[in-house]
């Protein structure tokens, strides 16, 4: 009888013990990360997600949210696959994601965003700066923390034409992807408004080509060479398109995206140089925000090397904006927390300033680093913002979407 006894009483321990650690699990705010681990987009979700992982480590360090509620994140390779996107996004929630974080591009996030969605869910793309990552793309629970690529586009022309004294323009555009054609829809917003501004000649080119030879051939045959060429384009296609220029002996300054960063893709054009762009926060030490240059130190010292590229401060700041909104609103529910991103206005974080609107849940308007790559490194020039924040109507017409 003696043993039946201390049995059932071990039983019931048990049964208490498994109940409370579950009851523990089930306070848990799950975030799902839908996020590519191998493949094209691996370079720009890698530091993105790991500056995620920081920033939920460090809030739950300092208590949690909700009165001690610890973030809890679950992650699948979407192995850059916009199909498989979808299914892994739908395994997360079916996990018990409370918010889903996307792929850093709209095109390769998009998918399970859409799923998020429909499941009356909040997401965030990493670090996707089209203007359909968001309201007019995926719907009204979805979100970007980083800047419009448009954005990116226009504060170059306007940059170059104010402080390098550029007055003629040749553009090429790599067609693969929205983000690298609205850099080129930003350039062409912009562009009028400057007197005496001369586009010479336009070309495109798509990541994956081969060779640029006749893109090239046409530069050459111009009667003089630009003073810039507006390169709306990303890291894949940099080398092809660089090294296409020194080849014809073309000396024009060369302005880009934020996807130009990262050194990593220097190795494949040597030499390159007069290649300026925008970034939010520098990673190559020499940003002048304390705060920037901490957090680098802090991410060296997790992951073993510094953060590789501009695009691991949106990561980080997603998490913070979307904390700030969960604790301001008292929940994690959908609507609750949309509302309050929508409110908040001039919300610090590690880059500046963010704010969100009912019209749109990507930044327009932000104070930018410009990077120039030179002898095999990428350091601060200049800093810039645009001189009124950027139109979201032109944008969404040069989508294809319905103007609001």
């Amino acid at each position: 009888m003696r043993f039946w006894t201390r049995a059932l009483l071990l039983g019931a321990s048990l049964l208490a013990s498994t109940a409370g650690w579950a009851q523990e699990k089930a306070s848990d705010i799950v975030i799902g990360f839908a996020v590519a681990k191998t493949g094209l987009m691996k370079p720009y979700d890698e530091p993105a997600t790991r500056a995620a992982m920081l920033r939920i480590e460090e809030i739950n360090a300092g208590g949690g949210l909700l009165n001690g509620r610890k973030i809890r994140a679950i992650e699948s390779d979407t192995k850059s696959d916009m199909r498989v996107a979808a299914q892994v996004a739908d395994d997360l929630l079916k996990q018990g994601a409370e918010m889903l974080v996307v792929s850093c591009d709209f095109d390769f996030g998009a998918p399970a965003a859409k799923r998020a969605q429909a499941a009356g869910k909040i997401s965030f793309f990493l670090c996707a700066e089209d203007i359909k990552a968001g309201l007019p793309g995926v719907g009204s629970y979805s979100f970007s923390a980083s800047i419009l690529s448009a954005m990116q586009g226009a504060v170059m022309v306007e940059w170059a034409y104010k402080q390098r004294n550029v007055r003629s323009v040749y553009v090429l555009m790599d067609t693969a992807i929205e983000y690298t054609k609205a850099i080129c829809t930003g350039f062409d917003w912009v562009a009028p408004k400057l007197p005496s501004l001369t586009i010479v000649g336009r070309d495109t080119l798509k990541t994956g080509d081969t060779s640029v030879e006749a893109q090239m051939a046409k530069i050459a045959k111009l009667p003089a060479p630009p003073d810039a060429i507006m390169f709306c384009g990303w890291a894949p296609s940099a080398p092809l398109v660089m090294n296409g220029l020194r080849k014809i002996g073309n000396k024009s300054i060369v302005l880009g995206g934020s996807a130009m960063d990262g050194s990593a893709w220097l190795k494949d054009s040597p030499g390159v140089e007069k290649l300026f762009f925008p970034v939010q926060a520098s990673v190559h030490a020499d940003d002048p925000g304390n705060g920037v240059r901490e957090f680098n130190v802090k991410y060296a010292r997790k992951y073993g090397a510094p953060p590789a590229n501009t695009y691991v401060f949106p990561g980080y700041i997603l998490i913070e904006l979307w904390a700030q909104a969960v604790q301001a609103a008292q929940s994690v529910e959908a609507d609750k927390v949309k509302y309050q991103l929508e409110t908040m206005r001039n919300i610090r974080t590690l880059v500046g300033n963010r704010s969100f609107s009912p019209q749109i849940h990507i930044q327009n308007q932000a104070l930018l680093r410009i990077l120039e790559a030179k002898d095999g490194k990428m350091n601060i020039v200049d800093q810039w913002m645009l001189s009124q924040p950027l139109a979201v109507q032109p944008l969404l017409k040069a989508a294809g979407l319905p103007e609001k």
